[in-house]
């Protein structure tokens, strides 16, 4: 069953080059094991394998996770349907994926003007 988004408003993916499976499904608010099913259907999702098979996703996948996860529970689309949307680059074009890079450029910006605002001691 597909899971409501309560909070549409996703936490700003930080600027750190590799990301573990619990830190991408805190970013994303999706389970670890949706991401590892998503994986097997989304030919896009590749995360690097290390040190036991240990998946770690870089920022291009947090961002295509979050496409999938706005596909599948806010748009409505089916497993088939996201993937056919993905594939043929429609989503690039999507107003809502603007939106949110839109809304996490906001969100860092604010975050770097809060630490130029502090008074130095």
């Amino acid at each position: 069953m597909l899971e409501p988004s309560h909070n549409n408003e996703l936490p700003a993916i930080p600027g750190k080059r590799y990301f573990t499976i619990g830190e991408v499904a805190e970013l994303c608010n999706v389970k670890a094991h949706v991401l590892r099913y998503w994986e097997q259907e989304f030919p896009q999702l590749s995360p690097v394998k290390r040190r036991g098979n240990r998946r770690y996703y870089q920022r291009a996948d947090v961002i295509t996770i979050r496409q999938i996860r706005s596909l599948l529970y806010d748009q409505g689309y089916t497993i088939g349907g996201a993937k056919q949307k993905l594939s043929s680059h429609e989503v690039k074009d999507d107003t809502s994926q603007y939106k949110q890079l839109i809304r996490q450029m906001i969100t860092e910006l604010e975050e770097v003007l809060e630490v130029l605002n502090t008074p130095v001691k």
